[in-house]
């Protein structure tokens, strides 16, 4: 399980590393960024496929827990989103595996990443904040490839290798799925 949460807080500190990511406006905040308008969502563009989350921390009497606590919400958007990616991944692993003891063995080793994904992304890079100069919210957006969770999870050790390569072969279709999903 230590090896497990290791693996798991690797990915996390690997996350981010990606260029400006140009997002479409639909909140309508005068002179806010893209992705403040838009808010937290899934994207697949030149830069890959990305889970964006957007946090925000209304005027607080201190400034810098006003920006962790941006940051924090952004980051548990990220953790919203992925672990509904997670769940269509088991979903789909569960009917492609079919019934087994072998299925029962991959499901509680995908819940165990399930759970560590949804308690550990600290590691998911911030890669903005914009202070609304009329509230003064601070909001942040949290970012995540998936190209570095497939990595991580497909070369976890203690995970069974089918669902590592389902993982590795599968994540992509499931993540444009699941983005199709939701326009």
């Amino acid at each position: 399980m230590k090896s497990l949460f290791v693996v798991c807080l690797s990915l996390l500190l690997l996350a981010g590393c990606s260029g400006k990511t140009l997002v479409e406006s639909d909140l309508g905040i005068k002179g806010a960024p893209d992705w403040v308008n838009e808010g937290t969502q899934t994207l697949n563009d030149k830069d890959g496929r990305l889970f964006h989350g957007v946090g925000q921390a209304p005027v607080m009497g201190d400034q810098s827990l006003q920006l962790s606590t941006a940051d924090n919400r952004a980051r548990a958007e990220v953790a919203r989103i992925l672990s509904s990616f997670i769940d269509v991944v088991n979903s789909d692993y569960d009917s492609a595996v079919g019934s087994d003891a072998k299925m029962v063995s991959q499901q509680s080793v995908s819940r165990r990443i399930e759970s560590l994904t949804r308690t550990n992304l600290s590691g998911v890079e911030i890669i903005g904040h914009w202070r609304d100069k009329k509230s003064g919210t601070i909001f942040a957006i949290a970012e995540l490839d998936l190209k570095q969770v497939k990595r991580i999870l497909s070369a976890n050790q203690e995970m069974n290798r089918d669902f590592g390569k389902f993982i590795e072969t599968q994540a992509d279709n499931i993540f444009d799925r699941q983005k199709e999903r939701t326009k």
